[in-house]
């Protein structure tokens, strides 16, 4: 579209940002989350809702998510994750503003889930109830995606006065297991990061078909 302005999401400055496990200045940390949802954000608005629903929903391989599936599957861990951030926020008191510790299991998650810097993500197999049944419409799945990208720098943005390594938030894959409230923004970001990728990846791949058949 003439005079659209074009968004690339840069994998490979998001693996720089990515701290290795320690201790970081939370300043910092909180700076590069907030710029990596901004991006992904920007991207939705600017670029994504421009796409026609069919070339949004259409998949690379018979086996490989569409770019609405990829989406659909991010808003299904923010219906879980964005609520429990917020409910584990809830009420806490100013804490330690001047570092964060990252665990071993949240460093864990964090490294499972982040690109590498040829923007390659490794296979892994999605739990049923967080894996797409069906095609939804596209302007609303990313709709979705956008509110809770907003959220998410809410929380982000609110828990700048909080302690990271106080706060407890149960993890999607079992309740009786809680991570840091600071792991869980950087594995939740990381996995929204490699998502946006592959969708980026099926929707080149979507072009692609549309110049082999014109």
């Amino acid at each position: 579209m003439p005079g659209q302005r074009v968004i690339l999401i840069n994998h490979q400055n998001f693996e720089k940002n990515i701290p290795k496990m320690g201790t970081h200045r939370k300043e910092q940390l909180l700076k590069k989350l907030e710029l990596q949802a901004e991006t992904i954000l920007e991207k939705a608005i600017a670029d994504w809702q421009l796409i026609p629903h069919s070339k949004f929903c259409l998949r690379p391989m018979e086996e490989s998510w569409s770019a609405n599936e990829c989406l659909q599957h991010l808003n299904s861990y923010g219906r879980y994750y964005l609520p429990a951030m917020k409910n584990a926020m809830n009420g806490k008191e100013r804490g330690d503003l001047e570092e964060f510790s990252s665990g071993w299991l949240g460093n864990y998650f964090t490294k499972l889930m982040t690109p590498t810097l040829n923007g390659e993500i490794s296979k892994m197999k999605s739990p049923k109830n967080h894996s797409p049944k069906s095609i939804l419409e596209s302007y609303s799945v990313i709709a979705e995606f956008i509110g809770q990208q907003e959220r998410l720098l809410e929380l982000l943005h609110q828990s700048s006065q909080l302690d990271w390594s106080e706060i407890r938030v149960p993890i999607s894959i079992t309740p009786f297991i809680k991570l840091k409230l600071g792991d869980v923004f950087m594995f939740y970001v990381a996995h929204i990061m490699r998502h946006a990728l592959q969708a980026e990846r099926a929707l080149k791949n979507a072009d692609r078909q549309d110049l082999s058949l014109s």
